[in-house]
């Protein structure tokens, strides 16, 4: 029984990105059906959206596409950052901004895994290791309205079989905006069953040996029928609660501190590892298994242009979820953080406020619990930097300032910078820290 236990709970940390993904899959299929439908928060995403930290600082715009019927193009706009990750989340390509078409938009040709054909010419060509595959890109706001990025989605995007290249449908857009819309996924027994669905579903042979042996020695193992007996489901639905508790104690209580971005600091870098394999000094180390914990509970997509050093591109996180003291934040209280003037950023600095249990944006009275720096008119200080207030109440005549919380639950934050410029990585710019204030 105990290793069967303990089997079950490493199974469950090493499931997390394949279920996530089947989470997410379900939700945009809801939605009307893969290669057609388009999910797009023309209003950008709000609280009502329950997805791991989103955020609503530019258009989302999602697909779900299915190779089973063979090659699909796609025809990406420019003016766009986004990226493909396959069904075990492991990133297939950038498009747009950071990839090969630079932001300029082109047309991507995406082949299923296996695929022996006759390669078309005139595209960008994406092998995709999984039949099922989830583009995703975001467009930026000019002058803080998203209606320009919006309406550039709209007219360039298509999605069609190679064979009906000649004559492309158009596809059909959703738009999310204000809609309720939940894409985590379980936490109880039904995340061994919709594990087990994408083992059966797709072709394994990207996955390490040690993972499916893991998976295996639960009973989900591709080809073979998932049916444990009572005393096994019984350990099953056990191991899922205390894989659970892990995660988010991965996440809150952080082990290594070379993972906080400064001395004496409380603010945790974005992407945990610095590496989109998690690969642990290179390969060296193996696998970075906290950090690929971390990222996958915590956070939506995976790419390299998270994690790598791209002056003047791609985007820049850090996580703050403990104040100047190292405490954990509460909704009850009052906190302020300074920005300092000249932020990093070549596009825009933002912080978004989530809620701990989802993962999701903290739902409060503002539909948006953020402060974006082209989207928001702030207070200045004398100096140029910027005050950030969070708490129940906003402070008198900082209303513009603040983001709320909710008293008797906690909260974190994110700090993003798009299009991160040298001051960001050599630190010669940096936050202040989330210091409790009185009421």
């Amino acid at each position: 029984d105990n290793l069967d236990f303990q089997r079950a709970v490493q199974a469950y940390l090493l499931g997390i990105p394949p279920v996530n993904q089947l989470s997410n899959r379900s939700a945009i299929l809801s939605m009307g059906p893969a290669n057609k439908t388009v999910p797009i928060w023309e209003q950008l995403v709000d609280s009502r959206t329950v997805e791991l930290t989103a955020n609503d600082n530019t258009v989302y715009t999602w697909f779900w596409l299915d190779l089973r019927d063979g090659p699909l193009v796609l025809e990406v706009p420019p003016k766009v950052l986004g990226l493909i990750d396959d069904m075990w989340y492991h990133w297939v390509g950038d498009l747009g901004i950071t990839g090969p078409d630079k932001g300029r938009g082109c047309k991507y040709l995406l082949l299923p895994p296996g695929y022996k054909g006759e390669v078309a010419k005139g595209y960008h060509v994406v092998r995709c290791p999984t039949y099922s595959i989830w583009p995703v890109w975001r467009s930026f706001l000019v002058d803080g309205d998203p209606k320009p990025g919006v309406d550039l989605v709209k007219k360039l995007t298509k999605i069609y079989p190679l064979s009906q290249a000649a004559n492309p449908s158009t596809p059909t857009f959703v738009d999310m905006s204000g809609k309720p819309f939940n894409m985590v996924g379980p936490s109880g027994y039904r995340f061994w069953e919709m594990l087990n669905q994408v083992v059966q579903e797709e072709p394994t042979d990207t996955v390490d040996p040690t993972t499916l042996g893991f998976w295996a020695s639960i009973g989900i193992q591709k080809g073979k029928p998932f049916a444990p007996d009572a005393r096994m489901k019984k350990i099953l639905t056990e191991a899922v609660a205390v894989a659970n508790a892990t995660a988010r104690a991965i996440f809150w209580y952080e082990r290594d501190q070379s993972e906080f971005l400064y001395e004496g600091s409380y603010w945790k870098r974005g992407f945990v590892g610095g590496n989109y394999q998690f690969l642990r000094d290179e390969g060296m180390g193996g696998r970075h298994l906290d950090a690929r914990v971390h990222t996958f509970y915590m956070a939506t997509v995976n790419t390299p242009a998270m994690a790598m050093k791209l002056i003047g591109a791609g985007s820049q996180y850090a996580w703050g979820y403990l104040d100047a003291n190292g405490n954990a934040l509460d909704g009850s209280k009052n906190y302020k953080l300074n920005l300092p003037k000249d932020p990093p950023a070549l596009k825009f600095i933002s912080v978004v406020v989530y809620d701990p249990q989802t993962r999701s944006e903290l739902q409060t009275g503002q539909p948006y619990p953020s402060k974006n720096s082209v989207r928001d008119e702030m207070i200045k200080n004398d100096d140029g930097s910027i005050d950030l207030y969070f708490g129940p109440q906003a402070p008198a005549g900082k209303e513009a300032n603040w983001i709320q919380t909710v008293p008797g639950k906690g909260w974190f934050s994110l700090l993003r910078l798009y299009s991160p410029t040298e001051a960001w990585f050599d630190k010669t710019w940096r936050p202040g820290e989330i210091e409790e204030i009185s009421d």
